[in-house]
């Protein structure tokens, strides 16, 4: 698994910087179905997030998804294949603030 540090876990961290993620996030061009692929989410669970009428509303409803450290790491590896590094970056980096970290990149790869 990847953890942000040793002390907060992958959950917590997406838990703790939910309002600011649902700014950065991607919904729409490929994540939905790279987390489909992954099994994250069900196609229920996807067409639920599609319909939301907002892109926050939709990142909000997706995040809401993420309920187990399988899934987060799931959902970064996701976001790592769809070009979003940023939001791997913000969320392994606690939004930005320095802690210890792994490298997401070379643990990723190693997936």
């Amino acid at each position: 698994m990847i953890h942000a540090d040793d002390k907060t876990s992958i959950l917590s961290a997406i838990a703790t910087l939910k309002s600011s993620l649902a700014d950065y996030i991607e919904p729409d061009f490929g994540l939905l179905s790279e987390l489909l692929r992954c099994h994250v989410m069900t196609r229920r669970q996807a067409a639920s997030v599609r319909k939301k009428e907002t892109v926050f509303d939709r990142n909000d409803a997706l995040l809401d998804l993420m309920t187990s450290e399988e899934q987060c790491d799931k959902f970064l590896t996701a976001l790592h294949r769809t070009d979003q590094h940023h939001v791997v970056n913000f969320i392994t980096q606690n939004g930005g603030q320095k802690h210890k970290c792994i490298d997401v990149v070379t643990c990723l790869v190693n997936l």
